[in-house]
Order: structure tokens, then C-alpha cells, then sequence
């Protein structure tokens, strides 16, 4: 029987019906140690006979790819594609898919959570309570707040809309310029005004095409005093060092963030900052999107699989 690897860790510690089309149609269904991201050994020894793969966010190097000798598809059940060799799996024909805004509303959510408990800082009020205290920490509204989103595709356009309905101004960068329809003031602007105007910024795009983050020490010094910076995005977005010390410093109020580098975070890394507010890569794991993005990753390998071999 045909084999389909299947790595996110959302579906291997508990594989959803929505999988099943993938069994209905022939397909033997492999995964790894479940509930956890597989490393390149656990990698390598699954990969070996599989002609498809429903993948997650899981680094893939050159030497998985080569161990792949039946690899035809990969499947994303999201859009990030920064952990794949994509050079190396053109050369070798692999079809790269991607499961087009299926988690866009729960990670525009998951901003909106960050920023709300950032400027309210409901972390600290939640600790302070449970330790037997009574903290009461003055926050500030996000109305009349200036609100930096940076790449208004289909969750950055969500936060757009979002903020603006409660009052914010919105400032955006995105090299496509795409139509955002907004309740308030709404302006494009440059990376550097971005950061140099905005109190919120909120990251909601792909990584750049040469590595470097886009949120360096130059770039936080050039923001407003006390300001937030949110990043559901993509780790490699940030330079972890300079956000630190902008922390330290004073300069950052809050970094709030759902991706890290290396996750889980290692002991006293950036995540155990105290200005840092911290969720474990749950953007895009709700109910909803998890049924829909499974649904269109599914859905995208038949149709590279069986589909393209009927016609």
C-alpha cells in the first residue's frame, strides 16, 4: 500500500476524520511520535517509501529530502514554506502545496488576543493574583493608538479591519499593496515609517528572501518609547538578541510573541523574559482551523496523487 507521512503535531496526537479521504483512497497513513515535532532522525527513518507527505512546520533538511526516494507532493496544512529545501525539491520534481488562508482567522485572533493582553497587561495581573496579591497595573486603550501591521495578506488584513473598528489608526507596509478595507485612518508606508510611527507592530509576513529579520536593533530604536511589538509570524522576522535588549533597556515595553527559533524555548532564553508575553505556536490551533486547513492539505494531495494519475 502507498504511504502518506503526516507530521503536524496537531494531527498525529490525535488524527481527525477529516484524514480519512486519504484512507478511502489507498493510502497507508504514517506518523511520528505523537503530539511532538519530529527531528531528522525520526525524519529519516518515516520519509523512505512515502509519495506524499502532509507536513508541518518541522525543519526539512537536504539529507530528509534525499532519504525521500518516493516523495512525489508536500502538502502544507498552513502556508509557511520557509522550513522546506525548495531548490532542492524543484530539482527533483516534488510538488510543494499550500493550504491558502485555512488559519488566517485563527491567528488574526490570536494578534488581537496578544495585543489586548499587551496593553493591559493581563499576564501580569494573572500572576500577581494567583501568587496572592492584588496587582492593578495601568494600561492603556488601543483607540486613537497608531497600529503598524506589516503584510496585509489574509491575517494581516484581519488585524487591519480589527483594529480599526476599535478606533486605532492603521499604518501597513506590503510591497503588493493589496486592497484593505479598514474603519479609520489607513496609510502605506515604508518599513522604517512602520516602525517609527506605529505603537503596536504586528508582523504577518514571509520571511525575506536573504535570511535577515526585519526587526533589528535599528529598527527598535526607531520605534516609539514603550512601544509592543507582536509576531505570529515567523521567528527568523526578529533578531531575538536586539529584542532583548531593547526589553532591558526600557525602550520595548512588551514583545508578545507565538513563535520562537528553537521551540520549545530554552530555559532563560528569550521566552523567560519577563516583558515577554509567550504562546506555544497556537495560531492556527483552533478547532477551525485545524478542520480546515487538514481539510485543504487533504484535499491537495489527492489531487496531486491520484487525481493528476487518473487524467
Amino acid at each position: 500500500m502507498k504511504r502518506i507521512l503526516v507530521t503536524p503535531r496537531s494531527l498525529s496526537l490525535d488524527p481527525p476524520p477529516e484524514l480519512e479521504p486519504l484512507r478511502q483512497a489507498g493510502f497507508d497513513l504514517v506518523f511520528p511520535t505523537p503530539g511532538r515535532m519530529p527531528d531528522e532522525a525520526e525524519l529519516l527513518d518515516l520519509v523512505p517509501g512515502c509519495v506524499g507527505w502532509l507536513a508541518g512546520i518541522e525543519p526539512v533538511s537536504d539529507r530528509v529530502i534525499a532519504a525521500a526516494d518516493s516523495l512525489r507532493a508536500i502538502s502544507r496544512n498552513g502556508t509557511g514554506i520557509d522550513n522546506l529545501p525548495l531548490a532542492l525539491l524543484k530539482g527533483r520534481g516534488i510538488r510543494v502545496l499550500k493550504a491558502e488562508g485555512a488559519n488566517a482567522v485563527g491567528v488574526a485572533e490570536l494578534a488581537m488576543g496578544l495585543i489586548l493582553a499587551s496593553l493591559r497587561h493581563i499576564p501580569t495581573e494573572t500572576a500577581g493574583i494567583r501568587a496572592g496579591g492584588w496587582p492593578r497595573s495601568r494600561g492603556k486603550e488601543i483607540a486613537e493608538r497608531t497600529v503598524g501591521i506589516i503584510g496585509c495578506g489574509a491575517i494581516g488584513k484581519r488585524v487591519a479591519r480589527a483594529v480599526s473598528s476599535m478606533r486605532a489608526n492603521v499604518v501597513a507596509h506590503d510591497p503588493f499593496r493589496p486592497n484593505v478595507e479598514v474603519y479609520g485612518p489607513f496609510k502605506w508606508a515604508s518599513l522604517d515609517e512602520v516602525f517609527a510611527e506605529a505603537d503596536i507592530v504586528s508582523l504577518h509576513c514571509p520571511a525575506p528572501a536573504d535570511g535577515k529579520p526585519i526587526v533589528d536593533a535599528k529598527r527598535l530604536a526607531i520605534m516609539p518609547p514603550n512601544a509592543i511589538l507582536i509576531n505570529t509570524a515567523r521567528a527568523t522576522l526578529v533578531d531575538e538578541d536586539a529584542v532583548r535588549a531593547a526589553l532591558d533597556e526600557g525602550r520595548l515595553q512588551t514583545y508578545a510573541t507565538d513563535v520562537f527559533v528553537e521551540e520549545p524555548p530554552a530555559p532563560g532564553s528569550l521566552a523567560s523574559h519577563p516583558r515577554v508575553i509567550a504562546t506555544s505556536h497556537i495560531g492556527g490551533l483552533t478547532d477551525e482551523s485545524v478542520s480546515k486547513a487538514t481539510t485543504i492539505a487533504v484535499e491537495n494531495l489527492l489531487a496531486a496523487l491520484v487525481r493528476e494519475d487518473a487524467a
